[in-house]
């Protein structure tokens, strides 16, 4: 992810920015590509928040996973009230930041919610992150993290 995203800030749901390199270094990535405005983006954010919050933000020992929303909103406003009306505690692409649009065309994203898991070069590990969450739950970050070639001590 240091490869596709380096050099960029990034935000966190406070508005806070944070280096993207650093935020990001030796983890599994999944870019979110979603809108306040679409129901199944919606529905499917609080079953990520849910899978998030237990890899990452109560458990004992943090997954070596991060998401990155990429909003496909239609102002900023937007973007960040769907941000803090429902989002975990992940981070997101800054609204203005065109970069936006290069990733949806990168990562073929033409329907949303889409739920992309890289590498840290920006390699797909699977563009059916959604569907994996929703039929495996926790057991699917298992799969990711053992092709995602870095360095882990993870045990789900």
């Amino acid at each position: 992810m240091v490869d596709i995203l380096g050099g960029r800030h990034l935000l966190t749901r406070k508005g806070a920015a944070v280096e993207a390199e650093a935020a990001l270094q030796n983890k599994v990535v999944a870019l979110y590509f979603a809108a306040a405005r679409c129901g199944p983006s919606r529905d499917f954010t609080q079953l990520l928040c849910d899978f998030y919050t237990a890899l990452v933000a109560e458990a004992r020992r943090p997954a070596p996973f991060e998401v990155v929303f990429v909003s496909a909103d239609d102002s900023s406003q937007e973007m960040l009230n769907f941000m803090r009306e429902l989002h975990g505690t992940w981070l997101a692409l800054p609204f203005h930041d065109p970069y936006r649009h290069e990733l949806r065309k990168r990562y073929n994203v033409t329907a949303i919610p889409k739920l992309v898991i890289v590498k840290q070069n920006g390699e797909v590990i699977t563009n059916k992150g959604r569907k994996q969450i929703r039929e495996r739950g926790l057991a699917c970050f298992q799969d990711w993290v053992e092709v995602a070639d870095i360095f882990q001590n993870f045990c789900g």
